[in-house]
């Protein structure tokens, strides 16, 4: 399989939406839009109207029935998920509760797990990154909730992609913890400079992290727009959902 590699290389650039359509059954979902590099977006909308979905497209899992994705000019979306230059955090983190810690975030790199010595070293640092130095041994279970959350963002932060894809990854955890964890993943896209785009029905999220956002509502994936000036004067779908904002 082709990787992003063979096409392009590395490099930043736009992320592009081109005259996209999804379709599943009866629904439709459309998008033409595009996201600066190393831009923050928050992805809001209201509940069912294809917010996960419109991640699912940019990272190769759901199918489009029309369009294009593309990155720095160049068509992404022949490619498989593994080969796309992207990384997706979803709400469980997709953490295995069989291997430790440091082989979660050691799948990052390899997944057959046989890392060299400086790959090794590698996921020790990462792990140091987060916070998590000294507990590599651990299993998901013996982690807190917030733990286990900065083990997911660790293998994010170990695969480098440019474009980082969370899904409502801290809706589970208190305020507190929440604010934490936000402020970690601002300072690991400011590093690494990659292009955001976050899910989440908490406004307080966008606002706290996202420069901009896009709207997904009535079929139609718009933006992407100042967050603090489509908070401020919501079009009709959005301000039902949200209510006062």
């Amino acid at each position: 399989m082709r990787s992003f590699g063979d096409l392009i290389d590395g490099g930043v650039g736009v992320l592009q939406l081109e005259g996209i359509e999804i379709r599943q059954d009866d629904f439709t979902l459309r998008a033409d839009l595009g996201i600066v590099p190393g831009a923050r977006v928050a992805v809001i909308g209201p509940s069912g109207a294809g917010k996960s979905t419109l991640l699912g497209a940019i990272a190769g899992f759901v199918p489009l029935a029309a369009g294009r994705v593309l990155w720095a000019g160049c068509a992404i979306t022949q490619l498989g998920p593994a080969a796309r230059p992207v990384s997706i955090l979803f709400q469980d983190n997709n953490l295995f509760p069989h291997l430790s810690a440091r082989d979660n975030v050691a799948l990052g790199v390899k997944p057959s797990l046989r890392l060299s010595t400086s790959e090794a070293a590698r996921v020790d640092q990462a792990l140091a990154r987060v916070g998590l130095g000294g507990l590599g041994a651990r299993k998901p279970a013996q982690l807190s909730g917030g733990q286990q959350g900065r083990v997911a963002l660790a293998r994010v932060l170990l695969r480098a992609q440019p474009i980082l894809l969370l899904d409502e990854p801290f809706s589970a955890l208190g305020p507190a913890l929440k604010a934490e964890m936000l402020g970690l993943l601002a300072e690991i896209c400011a590093e690494t400079g990659a292009t955001l785009l976050m899910v989440t029905h908490d406004i307080a999220d966008a606002r706290a992290i996202a420069d901009q956002t896009v709207l997904v509502d009535a079929g139609v994936a718009s933006g992407p727009y100042p967050t603090g000036q489509i908070l401020a004067d919501p079009p009709p779908g959005l301000r039902a959902y949200l209510g006062s904002v």
